[in-house]
């Protein structure tokens, strides 16, 4: 079993950028893919950005990509997503979460939030206008 801790949230003006980390404890951090969500107020939870075990291969939301980047750094058992240009609406409580699904190998991801196996407590990012 995993633990995930993310970090990293707050106030920002539109324009501005974030940088979320999501520490992890327990079982190898190499075994699991990972991925951040987002769930605004009266919204259902939607995916952002999401990681291979390798590290080699990410995937991002049309509404984020080319502003947000995730990585991982497997010696500090975190994963980051970094957040530019951030606009009102990406306002939104933001997850981290681990796909234990290792016998997919290392360069698969998934962007449905049902496969992944555990999840953080959230860390709340607001950009005002």
């Amino acid at each position: 079993q995993v633990q995930l801790v993310e970090s990293g949230g707050g106030l920002v003006q539109a324009g501005g950028s974030l940088r979320l980390s999501c520490a992890a404890s327990g079982r190898t951090f190499t075994s699991y893919a990972m991925g951040w969500f987002r769930q605004a107020p009266g919204k259902e939870r939607e995916f952002v950005a999401a990681i291979s075990r390798s590290g080699g291969i990410t995937y991002y939301a049309a509404s984020v990509k080319g502003r947000f980047s995730i990585s991982r750094d497997s010696a500090k058992k975190t994963v980051y997503l970094q957040m530019n240009s951030l606009k009102p609406e990406d306002t939104a409580v933001y997850y981290c979460a681990a796909d234990d699904r290792r016998l997919l190998g290392l360069n698969t991801y998934s962007i449905t939030a049902n496969d992944y196996d555990y999840w953080g407590q959230g860390t709340q990012v607001t950009v005002s206008s």
